[in-house]
C-alpha cells in the first residue's frame, strides 16, 4: 500500500526573520515535527544579519553578504513564507494581522521582529534624518548618499545621534569609507547625551576615543539635540553640527504596533516573557530577540541573546506542539562584546579586559562569516533516490536527471499531446457555441449576447494559500482579458494537502479572500465551485466574461503589426530553479509581486489589437506561433528586446529548465534563437503577459502608456510575409 501524506494538524506561526527565527528555521529542517504546517511572517524575502552592518557600512562587506535569504531557507525548512508586514498579534483569539492582507491563525506563535531606532519625537527627524534600523532603508540611503558625496553632488557631512556601542561604530564605519572615497573634506559628528561615549570600562572608553579621534569625528557629548535640519542638527544653546546625512542610533525603541496589540508589555513597549522565553500568561506564545524583555533576567539589546536563545526556543515549540515540557532560558551574565573601528581592526571586551587590533578585526570576521555560512551554505536539495529497479523508458522521462517535477505552468501537459488530443474531438455541433478548441476561450452565444468561458488550474509553487489564490486568479482572467471579455463569474477549484479541518477553515478562508479581492476588482464574482483534499495544494478557476461584438482571437495578427508584450517571461526557470535551492529570494518575491498583479487595465488598453493571446504553459513561442497559425503569417522576434525575470536569464544560462520546456521546444522551434535568452522563448510562464498584434503607428504610444501604469511592457517584434514560424530577426 502506498504511504499517504499524514495530515497536518498544527499550524506554527514565525512572525519575524529575526536571528532566533532564522537559527529555529535552520535546525527545523534537521528535525521536523510531523504534522504541523511552519509559516513564516516578514516584511522582506531578506532579513539582515545586523553583526556585519559596521562592516558593509566601511566598505569591508557587500550588503548581499548581509543577507539571510528567507525564500531559499523556508524552502530548505519546509515552511511557507508570507511577505507581509505584522502590525497585530491577538493571543486571545490566536491571530496575526497583516497589513493589507487580514488575518493568519496560529496554534503556536513566536515574535522575533527586532526593534527600530527611529525618533520621530524629534523635531525634524522624520523628514532630514533615519535610524539605523530598519537596516534595509540605513543601507539604500547610505550608498546614495555616499556616491552623491564621492560624485561632489553633496557636502560629504554625516551625523550620528547616540553614542552607544552601535553609534561608535557606525560613526567609525562611515568616516572610513568617506576618508577613502572623499578625503579630509569629510566631516563626521558624534553626539551623545551623556557625560561619556560607550564603554563599560575605562580602557575601551579611551581606546574607542582614539579610533574616533584618528578618523577626526568631532564628539559632542553631554549634548541635547534641539533640531535636525537638512544641513545639520542643531545642539541646546549655540551649538550644531553640520550633516546632510543624519543617523539615528540612540537606544533601542520598540515596534509601535506590539505595545499597541493586547500583549502584555513594559512600559517602553517590549513583550514581557519568562523564563521559557513564553509571553507572560499565555502559554502558546513566545517571543524573543530585541522585541522581548525577559523578565526573569533583563539583559541589554544584542544579538547574541538572541542566538543563544534560538535552541531553546526550538524546544520549547516543539515541546507545545507535541505536549511535552518547556525549559529554562538563563542568558550568559557578560558576552564578548567585539566592536568594528571603522578599518579592518577590531577592539574586543569582556570580563573587564580591553584589547584591540587587526588580529581582533579578523577574529570578528570568521565569526560572522561562519555564522552566515549557517545560511548561505544550506545542504543542497535532492529529491529521493529511485528505486533501485524501475520500468524502461525512465531515464528517456527523467532526461538523465531526477528533479522534482515542476510547478505552476511547468508542469502542463505537453503542447503536442494537447494538440493532438483536441484534434480527435468532434467539430462543432452546435449553433450556439460559436468557436472550436485551440483558442484562449470558447466563445457562445446566449441570447444575442456572446460570452466567453475558459477554466485554469495552477500546481501549487508557494504553500502560501493567499499569494497562490491571487496569481491563480491573475493567470485565469489571462484568458478572458486576451479576448477583450469582461470577466463576469468564477467557480473555484480548490485541492488542499490532507489536514485537520481547523487548518481547512484557516486555508479556505485565505484563499477565498485572497481570490474574491482579484475578481472583484476585475468585476466579477465567486459564485460557488468545489473543494477536495489531496496529495498537494492545486487551485483553479472556471470563468465567464461577456463581450461585445467579435472576440479578439489568435486570428487577425497582419504582416507589419508590431508584437507587444506586457510582462517579462522566465518564470518557468526561476520557479523550476527555487525548488531546488539555486534562486535568489529577491528575485522570487519580485516576480511573485508581478504575477500577481492583475492586467485588466493592459486590456482595455489593447482592445484595439489586432490579434492578442496571453503567455502561459507553452512559452512565449508556442503562444506567438499559434497567433501565426491562426493568421497565416510569420513572425520576427528581437531576442535583445524581449523582457526577462531579474534573475532568469543567469539560471537558464546555468542549465536550469521547467519541467515542459523540451515540449515546448519541440512544438515550436525557434530559428537562430541561440543562447539561454533563446531558451527562455520556451519557457512556461505562469500569469504570463499579454502578447498583442498591434498597428506599428500606434505601438510605441502603447508601451509607454502601459509602462506608465505600471506594466513591464515591450516591443518584442513583428509580424512578417510568410509560412507560419518564429525567427529571431
Amino acid at each position: 500500500m502506498m504511504d499517504m501524506p499524514l495530515p497536518l494538524t498544527r499550524d506554527l506561526v514565525l512572525i519575524g526573520g529575526g536571528h532566533a527565527h532564522a537559527l529555529v528555521l535552520r535546525m527545523w529542517a534537521m528535525q521536523p515535527v510531523a504534522g504541523t504546517r511552519v509559516t513564516l511572517i516578514n516584511p522582506g524575502p531578506t532579513a539582515p544579519y545586523s553583526g556585519m552592518l559596521p562592516g558593509h557600512i566601511a566598505g569591508h562587506y557587500t550588503r548581499e553578504a548581509l543577507d539571510i535569504d528567507l525564500v531559499k531557507l523556508a524552502r530548505f525548512a519546509g515552511a511557507r513564507l508570507i511577505l507581509g508586514e505584522a502590525n497585530r498579534v491577538d493571543p486571545v483569539a490566536k491571530t496575526v494581522t497583516l497589513a493589507g492582507r487580514g488575518e493568519i491563525g496560529y496554534d503556536v506563535a513566536s515574535i522575533d521582529v527586532g526593534i527600530h531606532t527611529e525618533m520621530p519625537g524629534l523635531p525634524g527627524f522624520a523628514e532630514n534624518a533615519l535610524g539605523a534600523k530598519p537596516l534595509d532603508t540605513y543601507t539604500r540611503r547610505w550608498r546614495d548618499f555616499l556616491t552623491a558625496a564621492k560624485a561632489g553632488e553633496v557636502a560629504p557631512e554625516v551625523a550620528v545621534i547616540g553614542a552607544g556601542v552601535a553609534g561608535v561604530e557606525l560613526a567609525l564605519a562611515m568616516a572610513h569609507a568617506l576618508r577613502r572615497d572623499v578625503g579630509s573634506a569629510a566631516k563626521v559628528a558624534l553626539i551623545e547625551a551623556g557625560d561619556e561615549i560607550a564603554g563599560r570600562n575605562p580602557e575601551t572608553t579611551a581606546r574607542l576615543r582614539a579610533a574616533l579621534e584618528g578618523f577626526g569625528v568631532d564628539i559632542h557629548t553631554r549634548a541635547e539635540v534641539t533640531r535636525i535640519t537638512a544641513e545639520g542638527v542643531t545642539l541646546a544653546g549655540a551649538g550644531s553640527a553640520p550633516s546632510r546625512f543624519t543617523v539615528g542610533t540612540a537606544g533601542a525603541i520598540a515596534h509601535g504596533w506590539v505595545a499597541e496589540s493586547p500583549l502584555p508589555v513594559t512600559d517602553d513597549g517590549f513583550v514581557r516573557v519568562d523564563s521559557h522565553l513564553r509571553v507572560e500568561g499565555h502559554w502558546d506564545l513566545f517571543a524573543v530577540g530585541d522585541c522581548a524583555h525577559m523578565t526573569h533576567a533583563p539583559r541589554p539589546k544584542a544579538g547574541v541573546y538572541a542566538v543563544r536563545a534560538g535552541p531553546v526556543l526550538l524546544d520549547n515549540l516543539r515541546a507545545v506542539l507535541t505536549g511535552g515540557k518547556t525549559k529554562d532560558y538563563q542568558p550568559q551574565k557578560d558576552y564578548l562584546k567585539l566592536i568594528s573601528l571603522g578599518g579592518k581592526s577590531a577592539l574586543a571586551e569582556k570580563w573587564g579586559r580591553t584589547v584591540s587590533g587587526p588580529l581582533l578585526w579578523r577574529w570578528k570576521n570568521r565569526i560572522d562569516t561562519k555564522f552566515m555560512a549557517r545560511f548561505q551554505d544550506l545542504p543542497e536539495m535532492k529529491p529521493s533516490p529511485l528505486p533501485r529497479r524501475v520500468t524502461q523508458g525512465m531515464d528517456e522521462e527523467l532526461a538523465g536527471e531526477h528533479k522534482p517535477l515542476c510547478a505552476g505552468c511547468g508542469s502542463k501537459v505537453g503542447p503536442g499531446t494537447l494538440s493532438a488530443a483536441l484534434a480527435a474531438l468532434p467539430g462543432a455541433g452546435r449553433a450556439d457555441v460559436l468557436s472550436g478548441p485551440g483558442d484562449d476561450a470558447a466563445v457562445l452565444e446566449i441570447g444575442g449576447q456572446r460570452q466567453v468561458l475558459t477554466t485554469d488550474h495552477l500546481r501549487a509553487f508557494t504553500d502560501d494559500p493567499a499569494l497562490l489564490a491571487r496569481i491563480a486568479a491573475v493567470h485565469a482572467l489571462g484568458d478572458i482579458w486576451a479576448m477583450g471579455a469582461t470577466p463576469q463569474a468564477a467557480l473555484a477549484s480548490i485541492i488542499l494537502p490532507r489536514m485537520s479541518q481547523p487548518l481547512q477553515a484557516r486555508s479556505m478562508a485565505e484563499v477565498m479572500a485572497a481570490a474574491s479581492e482579484v475578481f472583484a476588482a476585475a468585476g466579477a464574482e465567486i459564485v460557488g465551485g468545489h473543494s477536495t483534499m489531496g496529495a498537494e495544494m492545486t487551485l483553479g478557476f472556471t470563468i465567464t466574461g461577456l463581450v461585445e461584438g467579435d472576440p479578439i482571437t489568435n486570428a487577425g495578427a497582419r504582416v507589419g503589426d508590431a508584437l507587444l508584450l506586457t510582462r517579462p517571461i522566465g518564470s518557468g526557470t526561476l520557479l523550476a530553479a527555487e525548488m531546488l535551492g539555486q534562486t535568489d529570494g529577491r528575485d522570487i518575491a519580485a516576480m511573485f509581486g508581478a504575477m500577481a498583479r492583475p492586467q485588466g487595465d493592459a486590456a482595455d488598453l489593447l482592445a484595439g489589437a489586432h490579434a492578442m493571446t496571453d503567455v502561459t504553459g507553452f512559452g512565449l513561442a508556442g503562444h506567438l506561433l499559434a497567433i501565426c497559425k491562426a493568421s497565416g503569417a510569420a513572425a520576427e522576434i528581437d531576442l535583445d528586446a524581449v523582457p526577462l525575470y531579474q534573475g532568469a536569464l543567469a539560471l537558464a544560462d546555468a542549465g536550469h529548465r521547467s519541467s515542459i520546456w523540451a515540449a515546448n521546444r519541440e512544438a515550436a522551434p525557434v530559428e537562430a534563437a541561440e543562447g539561454a535568452r533563446g531558451a527562455l522563448l520556451h519557457d512556461p510562464q505562469t500569469a504570463g503577459g499579454l502578447l498583442a498584434a498591434v498597428d506599428a503607428a500606434r505601438a510605441a504610444s502603447l508601451v509607454a502608456r502601459l509602462r506608465d501604469m505600471g506594466h513591464e511592457a515591450a516591443l518584442i517584434g513583428r509580424i512578417v510575409d510568410g509560412v507560419p514560424t518564429v525567427r529571431c530577426g
